[in-house]
């Protein structure tokens, strides 16, 4: 029986990825400051000390310390030290194990020219602590010759993140986005969790994993709220206002660092441009993914209890 250790399992991503390979007849280890949800666990902080891989054949490193902090903040250090430093950890702990990192599309470079996203466009310029710690981490892996996964706006049973964070911006039945309608990708955790499970074998590198077709953004929204049962029309803030209004709420909150922003730049960003993941790199690998947005049932958003998985 293989032996997969999952960091991060007690979180959005890494329990779906706990939870399938032990349906798919896997051991799995459970490696993090809490259990997940099968397996044994394997306590592990990621800020501090290096994990206890032993008895795995192949580590999959979900932890991962997410947000869109102040920048100066006690959290930027936080996901620096989980980030980065946990990265150098685990890849020390893994001594020659074959590795699958779960990195972001947050990586790639912000702004226009994003209609068709292949893993060689450029890793720089991020607004935020959250893409910069990320793909200062996935070139530890990258140099370690791990395999690196690149979702965007990962969704699905149990998400702590995305979804509450979108219903929590409406207001009084509407629900205010910046510029028209664009066209992104989002990834499905199911899809997540299968190329985890099967990308162990893929030629090191980076690949990027997103559901089958990309979405009119408003679209995907009104599916959203309809499944969670929030009636809300979508309004659409000018550009250049909704740029100036980040600018301001992440002023504002510079006295309150352990606060995030109502609205941030990067927030903008990702809302406003078209981004569209090209996952041929991992269809060439004979990876499909199975799930779409027309699988989303809603639910319970709350499964991970804070915001490092």
């Amino acid at each position: 029986m293989t032996t997969i250790a999952v960091t991060g399992a007690s979180g959005f991503c890494g329990s779906h990825v706990a939870a399938t390979a032990a349906a798919r007849g896997a051991d799995v280890l459970c490696v993090g400051r809490r259990p997940g949800p099968v397996g044994r666990h394997v306590p592990w902080d990621a800020t501090r000390e290096d994990p206890d891989l032993s008895g795995a054949d192949l580590v999959v490193h979900c932890a991962a310390a997410v947000g869109d902090p102040v920048p100066g903040s006690p959290a930027e250090a936080i996901l620096q030290a989980v980030n980065v430093d946990g990265t150098a950890r685990l890849l020390r702990a893994a001594g020659g194990r074959p590795v699958v990192w779960v990195s972001s599309a947050s990586v790639y470079a912000p702004g226009p020219g994003r209609t068709r996203i292949t893993e060689d466009h450029p890793v720089r310029g991020h607004l935020n602590a959250y893409g910069r710690t990320k793909a200062a981490g996935e070139a530890l892996a990258l140099a370690a010759g791990a395999v690196v996964l690149r979702p965007r706006a990962v969704y699905g049973p149990g998400d702590p993140h995305l979804v509450p964070r979108l219903l929590s911006r409406v207001r009084r039945g509407l629900l205010m986005l910046p510029g028209p309608s664009v066209r992104l990708s989002l990834t499905a955790v199911e899809n997540l969790a299968d190329a985890c499970l099967t990308a162990a074998g893929w030629p090191p590198g980076a690949y990027n994993i997103a559901d089958p077709v990309p979405y009119e953004r408003d679209d995907a929204i009104r599916t959203v709220l309809r499944a969670h049962d929030t009636r809300a029309r979508i309004g659409h803030l000018p550009l250049p206002l909704a740029r100036a209004a980040a600018t301001a709420a992440q002023s504002l909150a510079r006295p309150r660092p352990h606060a995030e922003p109502a609205l941030t730049r990067y927030a903008v960003d990702q809302l406003a441009h078209s981004v569209v993941l090209d996952v041929s790199r991992a269809q060439a690998q004979g990876w499909r993914a199975e799930r779409t947005l027309a699988d989303y049932r809603g639910g319970s958003t709350r499964l991970a209890p804070s915001r490092t998985r």
